[in-house]
């Protein structure tokens, strides 16, 4: 296969647009938004601000708004997956804003591919890449000022797929689930949460799926892609 090149940096890293960016964010952003297109959304718009997404729904009420932490006035939906897999979102346009991954997609929204993922998306991200061939792959590290474990080591077995490697996901897998972000959701440091946050966001290729970001009308507008 021809040769793929891949760098990993967290989002104050990226210096110059990248051509291909792959944003990752494992718990919880994008686990989220695979689960908020299986519940039947149609598109997800990622906000800028809280402030933006309000002001999105307030011009588009039957458009629905989500955002990390506890629930809050204008936000129907938390960022949570456990949380997020029984709503019915047939149809609707879904307004994300998240602390690190809706961040990530936007500081790459001028690549010419942003892919947003996480584990239960790695494989069909991966066949995009693939398709593709050859090139230069940027994967931006979101959480924790790019040193998310979780993060870091879904964008490695993403990148391993990619470049046809057989990779093993158990390794990653363990990783993420003794990352920060695995313990701070286990203990409840984070608000917004359900016990069964962790093992959605641990399922590998749950979804057949993968989700591309581009800009529509001046927003960033996430939708679920299917290699043909």
């Amino acid at each position: 296969m021809s040769r793929m090149e891949t760098r990993f940096v967290g989002i104050a890293e990226l210096a110059e647009i990248p051509s291909v960016a792959v944003v990752v964010d494992v718990m919880r952003a994008f686990t989220v938004a695979a689960w908020a297109f299986a519940r039947g959304a149609e598109k997800i718009v990622l906000a800028e601000s809280l402030d933006d997404a309000l002001a999105l729904t307030a011009r588009h009420p039957e458009w629905v708004a989500l955002k990390d932490g506890p629930p809050a006035p204008g936000f129907a939906l938390v960022n949570s997956p456990g949380l997020l897999r029984s709503a019915d979102l047939g149809g609707r346009t879904v307004v994300q804003k998240t602390t690190a991954g809706t961040v990530g997609a936007l500081a790459v929204k001028d690549a010419s591919l942003v892919l947003c993922a996480g584990f239960v998306v790695a494989e069909a991200t991966a066949q995009v890449l693939r398709a593709r061939g050859s090139g230069s792959v940027t994967f931006v590290v979101t959480g924790e000022g790019g040193r998310a474990d979780e993060d870091l080591a879904c964008a490695q077995y993403i990148a391993g797929r990619a470049t046809g490697a057989g990779t093993d996901a158990a390794g990653f897998l363990r990783r993420a689930a003794a990352s920060r972000a695995a313990t701070e959701l286990a203990e409840g440091v984070r608000q917004g949460v359900h016990p069964d946050d962790i093992a959605l966001c641990l399922e590998l290729d749950r979804f057949p799926f993968a989700m591309v970001a581009a800009l529509e009308d001046s927003l960033m507008v996430l939708r679920p892609y299917v290699t043909p």
